[in-house]
């Protein structure tokens, strides 16, 4: 019973972390990209950055998927290598 409490609590760790990760980082990377990177250093005018830090910010949100699903493909093998040893 305790080994599934835990195994739940790093699950739902592990979910929170990449939901505030999905949240925080796309928004954040689009905006400073568009200011800083685009805008500042490149000289873009205001749509075409616009154009290009939304393709940086879509970009962002596959890679935050694709790791979520790394991570959890590695968790549910480990737990599943654990429960077997049993």
């Amino acid at each position: 019973y305790f080994r599934n409490e835990g195994s739940l609590t790093s699950t739902l760790r592990t979910l929170l972390f990449f939901t505030a990760l999905m949240i925080t980082l796309p928004i954040g990377l689009y905006f400073s990209s568009k200011a800083y990177i685009f805008e500042g250093t490149l000289g873009m005018s205001n749509r075409d950055s616009y154009f290009y830090a939304a393709i940086v910010a879509v970009v962002t949100v596959h890679v935050v998927l694709a790791l979520f699903v790394y991570v959890a493909w590695n968790e549910g093998t480990r737990q599943w290598r654990e429960g077997k040893q049993d």
